[in-house]
């Protein structure tokens, strides 16, 4: 599989409001541009584009689980007074609802569900394209998302919608070209700066990307099982298909039936490998592990770092998650 590119479209001239502890360019004091990133995959991604032009301020501090994440007012005060805000609506409610509180224009906003096509996950945990309309910034709004799309208990405005998209490498270097087109947007003086940066990055992730394909291509089992369902874009990319134990969201709890039909997927598909995460905890899994016979091994969703990974990067963890990957399904 080839890089796939979505270049973002040109935007006009951006005007950051002036605050007080910026400069009159929209930067910070000491030149820097401030961005505000909603979660791990996007802070690495603009830490990648913007070296040290760019000050980042991860919103979901390591350890914590990014779809349970709560704002200090520290924290909704820096989304207001950032000069970019890279998030995914509906992925972090907290977020979203700091930026519809702040006077940020839609420039200093990037959406990454503006910028890469979505995937959606049916009933039945099988992942789909999204339809247009079901996501993007002027289309979150009830009339568009009534209860015949999200059920009343769907406790998150995504519902279905999987925001997991860094785990697909083609789409985490979308996101890369969006974010170094906003930078070079709101910062011209270096816009060469951050197009060399993002070659450097692209380069990577198609490397990256032409490992995955290689290293998965001839795997005899295609099925793998997951704590939650965080991988339908792993999936989706290079031809596997995840069963999950819970749903998008981790905390939700599977029903006597949906851990049944796990155990006889396991069984019926020959999967000898159940895998947890590092976020979450791995009772569940560990307990489908054992009825089955089947043994546990870490895939990580890299929704954020822990301590136990603290000196890793999304590369080395999406290297790690190859490599098990490869054992668990008998990759030649």
């Amino acid at each position: 599989m080839k890089i796939r590119t979505a270049a973002l479209a040109a935007t006009a001239a951006l005007t950051v409001p002036a605050l007080a502890a910026c400069g009159s360019d929209g930067s910070a004091d000491d030149g820097t541009i401030d961005v505000v990133a909603g979660a791990y995959p996007f802070a690495w991604v603009t830490e990648q584009i913007g070296g040290t032009m760019v000050d980042v301020d991860n919103l979901t501090q390591p350890g914590v689980e990014p779809h349970d994440l709560e704002l200090t007012p520290k924290q909704v005060g820096a989304v207001n007074d950032a000069d970019l805000v890279v998030f995914l609506h509906g992925f972090q409610p907290p977020v979203d609802d700091a930026l519809d509180q702040s006077a940020l224009s839609d420039e200093a906003r990037l959406d990454v569900a503006d910028v890469v096509d979505l995937l959606t996950m049916d009933s039945d945990g099988h992942e789909h394209e999204a339809e247009v309309g079901e996501h993007g910034e002027e289309e979150h709004g009830e009339e568009e998302h009534g209860e015949e799309e999200h059920g009343a208990d769907d406790g998150h405005d995504h519902g279905s919608l999987d925001p997991h998209v860094w785990l697909d490498p083609a789409r985490t270097a979308q996101i890369a070209e969006a974010v170094r087109d906003r930078l070079s947007e709101i910062d011209p003086d270096n816009a060469a700066a951050y197009d060399t940066n993002a070659t450097k990055l692209l380069d990577r992730l198609t490397r990256l990307d032409t490992d995955f394909s290689d290293g998965l291509a001839s795997c005899t089992l295609r099925t793998f099982v997951t704590s939650h369902a965080a991988f339908g874009y792993l999936a989706d990319a290079y031809d596997l298909e995840q069963v999950p134990i819970a749903g998008i969201e981790p905390n939700t709890e599977p029903s006597p039936q949906d851990l049944v039909d796990i155990a006889d997927t396991v069984e019926a598909e020959g999967v000898t490998t159940i895998f947890t995460e590092s976020l979450t905890s791995p009772k569940i899994a560990e307990t489908v592990a054992s009825e089955t016979g089947a043994t546990t091994a870490v895939l990580d969703p890299i929704e954020g770092l822990t301590d136990d990974t603290a000196d890793e990067d999304y590369l080395s963890l999406m290297r790690s998650n190859l490599t098990a990957l490869q054992k668990a399904n008998d990759c030649s």
